[in-house]
Formats: C-alpha cells, structure tokens, sequence
C-alpha cells in the first residue's frame, strides 16, 4: 500500500498513519516504522518525523504470526468451576489472552495449566474458551467455557444481553446525579489508538451504563455502583469520563494531577457476574471478593452491599433507590 501525503504536512508521521489505519494502533504502527515495514521516500525513518506535502508512505503490514497459548502454572482464584465452565477472580494486570508484547502470562495460559487442556476450542485462535473480556488493569468475575456447546450458550448471552454484571468503581470526583443512565455511542478514538470515545449517533456502537453513587468520601472521591447493559471496549471507564468523572488509578482517561488520592491500581472491580448456566438452565451468580484498596469506600456501606448482594438481576435494582 503506497500513500500520498496532501493534506497532512507537517504532521509525525506515526499520528498521520494512526488516522489513516484506523485497524491498527498507534503502537503498532510505531513497531512497524521501527522495523522498516513503513518506509518514507523509500526510507527507513523514525515515527516522529514531519511530514511534507508530496511524501510517499509505503506500508507493508506482515502477517501475524498464529499464537499458540502453553499451559502455565499460575495461581488462580476460582469461584465456580463445572464440567461445562469456570469463573475466576482475575487479577489486576493479567491480560485475558496471548496478544502482541503479551504471548505468556495471560488467563488462557494459566486455564489451559488448570483445565488440562480442557476449554472450548472455538473461542477463537489464542483464545480457548473465552466468553468475555475484562481489561488488563481491571479485576474480577470473568468466565470462560469448557466445551464448545457453553461457549455458544454463553456468548449468545451477553450478545442478547440476558448476563447480570455489576461492576464496582471508584471516581476521582463525584457525579453530579446520584443515580443516572448513561446511554450514547463508543467507538475507538480516530488518533489515541488505545482510547475508546463517545461518538455521534450512526457510528460507533450502542453503550448503556447505570451508574448508582454508593459512597463520598471527604476529599470527593466516590464509590459508584455500575451496572452494564452493553459490553463495549472500555465502557466504564469511557462513560464515567465522559459524565465528568474519571476512575481513579486509570492510565488513559483520567488526569493524574487531578487525583487526591494516588491509588496503585485502577479502581475498578468486576464484582457480581451472573449467567444462565449452559446445561441446567439455572441461574448461577458469581461474587469476586472486593480487594481491600477499595476498603476506604466499601466499609461505611457495608449494609447497602449486603442489601445489593440480595438481588437476583442488576435490572432490579431500581428497587433499592
């Protein structure tokens, strides 16, 4: 693929290609510079050169080599675990599946160890039986299926949106509404690679998120009840952002000047997840225990938790309020 610069001069080259391979991260196309893969004028460059009206871009992407995840011996945290499916704890940090810069360490590494081999093979190359993604950074319930069959069951559930999940996060600031819906479009951001944004309407893809505030502390900083109706790259992080209220701990969507307190994670937890089990039909619900860094905003609604803990579907909390 050879590109002609116009419009662009005076622009680094590698923001340049970043809205112009909108299937490709910035990152990447960085890696790809770096590796000659991306010439200028027929020369290796570096990505932060300007570009000049009349450049040449000359991109050849290589193919990617198939991952092919080994088991490994790494702890888990299970919380339910069947002959159709497991749900664990996931750790801060651990990435869900093999992907570029992380081939070892991941979920699928440690359930391929766990499971002996026993997970669903259609969840896609590098990816045995999983269902659902949570973030590198974020932690809690994540499921994964053991055979084929779950795994359809399972992913035709969070398509049709017939899945619980409410997840638990900490605000560096608080809302300015104490119980709200947050409904819009997300898509990935067309020059930040690694940030999803709320778009217009017609692009994109349909987000909704309940937000619920649960707690404020003194210096402002909030534990807000979250509850998914979508399950789109980011959502949270992007809809709490976007409502004027970034995560507290978040890399990307908040602004660390800004953060009274300085966390060592981001403040976000997966703590409820409940499915239809593939097999029996019953409804199972799953709870990750809270990690204690959300201990300063869980303790003083200990009671109100408890109370959430009682309800069968997140659709029912509207009850509570």
């Amino acid at each position: 693929m050879t590109l002609t610069v116009s419009d662009a001069a005076g622009q680094r080259m590698d923001a340049y290609l970043a809205s112009q391979l909108t299937d490709l991260s910035r990152s990447r196309i960085q890696f790809l510079i770096k590796e000659g893969h991306i010439l200028l004028n027929q020369t290796k460059v570096k990505a932060r050169v300007l570009l000049k009206t009349g450049d040449s871009i000359t991109i050849e992407v290589p193919e990617d080599k198939p991952i092919e995840p080994e088991p490994e011996d790494i702890p888990l945290s299970i919380l339910h675990e069947d002959s159709d499916l497991i749900v664990t704890n996931k750790a801060p940090g651990m990435v869900v599946h093999p992907a570029a810069g992380n081939d070892t360490g991941t979920l699928v590494n440690a359930l391929l160890h766990h499971c002996q081999g026993q997970l669903a093979s259609e969840g896609g190359e590098g990816r045995p039986g999983i269902v659902h993604r949570l973030d590198k950074d974020t932690s809690g319930c994540i499921i994964a299926a053991k055979t084929n069959s779950a795994l359809t069951h399972l992913v035709s559930q969070f398509a049709e949106r017939e899945t619980a999940k409410l997840y638990l996060a900490v605000t560096q600031s608080p809302p300015t509404r104490t119980h709200q819906t947050v409904s819009n479009h997300i898509a990935r951001h067309p020059v930040h690679r690694q940030r999803m944004d709320v778009c217009k309407p017609g692009s994109g893809k349909t987000a909704i998120t309940d937000l619920h505030v649960l707690h404020t502390a003194e210096n402002g900083t909030s534990l807000i009840l979250c509850a998914l109706h979508t399950g789109r790259t980011h959502q949270i992080r992007v809809h709490n952002r976007f409502q004027g209220h970034p995560l507290l701990g978040d890399p990307i969507y908040s602004k660390p000047a800004r953060q009274l307190s300085k966390p060592t994670r981001l403040m976000l937890h997966a703590w409820r997840l409940g499915v239809t089990h593939p097999t029996t039909g019953e409804w199972l619900q799953n709870e990750a225990p809270i990690p204690e860094e959300f201990a300063p905003w869980t303790n003083p609604v200990t009671a109100l938790l408890d109370q959430i803990r009682l309800i069968h579907d997140s659709r029912e909390l509207d009850a509570l309020w």
